[in-house]
């Protein structure tokens, strides 16, 4: 038999996960490591433990499996977007990575965006300046550490590192690349323009592959530590969020998922490209090579869930406990006894400051219409449904760039609720469905490591051999007419009260 392996580098640890050509999960093995944060609001990494981990949990997945590494025909790594990797002559890494959560960069986007002017960064790079992504951190090292600057010779990012380290051979995919303020997104080439006003040497940055091509194979020295046979083939990969896309079978017009973790995330597919001029949303390249992706973040999807439960819901966390079982499933039984609309209930989730579609790091969360007569069951599915809103108002945003989906796939913890769910069948007015394999990300980057190596023809033939859907869950039009008023509801009331947050922020 044959196989592919792929490797999804997270933040908190990474994933190896070893699948058949159909698309099932032979093994898997998971290594943790530290997010190093030493001053407030700073986040850093060390790519060292990227690599070892990846190591170990290759080696370790092909003692579990019992596979032969002669069977398996390539791999690809999904990587955490906009982390800085920084190497000199040598290929060492000098400093630990700044990576996706760091915000210590708003100065150094300012001074992207006067450099550059913010409807032309738009234009090229489809994005504004973010403290997120990459352009605004190699400013910052540049001012700050020049000691460290003045030894870079090469600049990559953190899957991209680490697949250097297993074949020699310098690359950058695209749809990783998208989220560094650095790329010319509709041509898919680095921008020259953006580079020469930021004053940065092109030959920084290695050369552009797809997500399918074959970006190097590994290297004697990794088949050692691996496992794996010398020159197995290893293609691009994918930022984190493109390789779900994969994964879930997001490859081609129409097809769109809707990702409830901590944060939120509706990210749809285009064959071509569409920039939000707002930046409202974000526009990548998509792993599939000429197409694009178009993607909103909200900050607290299921994080508003989560705070929800840690502050009132001892009683289900205790029950739960007794019965062995998930508070969430209980938590889920109580707002299903609340009506739509949750009794005239309206929660805003802008508990951290808000991304898409509001770009206003001073949002905070709201109840709207509370009163004497409510109860736990109430706010609880206000909570719910607020997430849900946030994420209906970004379809929207979507569909007014003429990028509409026609059913919607769930992904993230709360995909795993039939009540939330159905809510978002009924809000978004269109079918929803589930992918079987919980492997997405590892999942999409084998299906490109497949493409690579030549055992199928291209990326939606693939995706059509290794995922299976559950059934569709159908929207209620009953229900999706009682939704509409809250929603536009809702969708009115942080203009209402953008003045007052921007006070309140001032406030000590």
């Amino acid at each position: 038999m044959e196989y592919l392996l792929g490797i999804d580098l997270g933040t908190s640890g990474t994933k190896t996960v070893l699948f058949d050509l159909d698309g099932t999960s032979i093994a898997s093995h998971t290594i943790e490591y530290p997010l190093h944060q030493p001053q407030n609001g700073w986040a850093e990494q060390d790519p060292q433990d990227w690599l070892n981990a990846a190591k170990i949990t290759i080696r370790e997945v092909l003692a579990k499996s019992g596979v032969d590494a002669k069977d398996v025909k390539g791999l690809a790594i999904s990587g955490q977007m906009h982390g800085l990797v920084l190497l000199d002559e040598e290929g060492n890494v000098l400093r630990r990575s700044i990576i996706w959560c760091d915000g210590r960069t708003q100065a150094e986007c300012d001074e992207i965006t006067a450099a550059v002017g913010a409807e032309r960064l738009i234009e090229i790079s489809a994005n504004p300046a973010l403290t997120g992504f990459t352009a605004g951190k190699i400013l910052w090292v540049r001012k700050n550490e020049p000691e460290i600057w003045a030894k870079v010779r090469h600049i990559l990012l953190p899957k991209d590192y680490v697949r250097y380290m297993l074949t020699g051979t310098l690359a950058q995919e695209v749809s990783d690349a998208s989220g560094m303020n650095l790329l010319d997104v509709p041509n898919r080439c680095w921008s020259t323009e953006i580079m020469e006003k930021l004053g940065l040497d092109p030959a920084l940055f290695p050369p552009l592959v797809e997500g399918s091509d074959i970006a190097g194979r590994i290297s004697a020295a990794a088949a050692a530590e691996t496992g794996l046979c010398e020159g197995t083939i290893v293609a691009g990969g994918a930022g984190d969020n493109m390789a779900a896309a994969v994964g879930t079978g997001v490859v081609c017009e129409g097809r769109a998922f809707t990702t409830i973790g901590t944060s939120g995330v509706v990210f749809a597919h285009s064959d071509k490209v569409q920039i939000d001029p707002k930046g409202r949303v974000h526009t990548f390249c998509a792993a599939v090579p000429g197409a694009y992706t178009v993607m909103s973040c909200t900050l607290s999807a299921g994080l508003s869930l989560k705070w929800y439960r840690d502050t009132f819901c001892q009683a289900e966390i205790d029950a739960a406990k007794e019965m062995d079982t998930d508070p969430y499933i209980l938590m889920n039984q109580q707002a299903a006894k609340s009506p739509v609309g949750a009794n005239r209930l309206i929660f805003l989730p802008y508990l951290m400051g808000e991304r898409s579609p509001l770009l206003d790091s001073n949002a905070r969360g709201a109840f709207i219409g509370l009163s004497a007569m409510h109860t736990r069951r109430d706010m609880l599915r206000a909570v719910m449904e607020g997430v849900m809103y946030s994420q209906r108002q970004n379809l929207d945003v979507l569909s007014g760039m003429h990028v509409v989906p026609s059913e919607m796939l769930a992904c993230g913890g709360g995909a795993k609720s039939p009540f939330w769910r159905q809510m978002m069948a009924d809000i978004f007015n269109m079918p929803v469905r589930t992918v079987v394999s919980q492997e997405g990300p590892a999942l999409g980057v084998a299906i490109l490591a497949g493409v690579a190596a030549g055992l199928y023809k291209d990326i939606p033939t693939a995706c059509e051999k290794m995922i299976k859907l559950n059934p569709a869950l159908e929207p209620d039009a009953a229900q999706h007419d009682a939704y509409e008023p809250f929603y536009e509801l809702y969708a009115s009331l942080y203009p209402a009260l953008k003045e007052a947050y921007g006070s309140l922020s001032k406030l000590n």
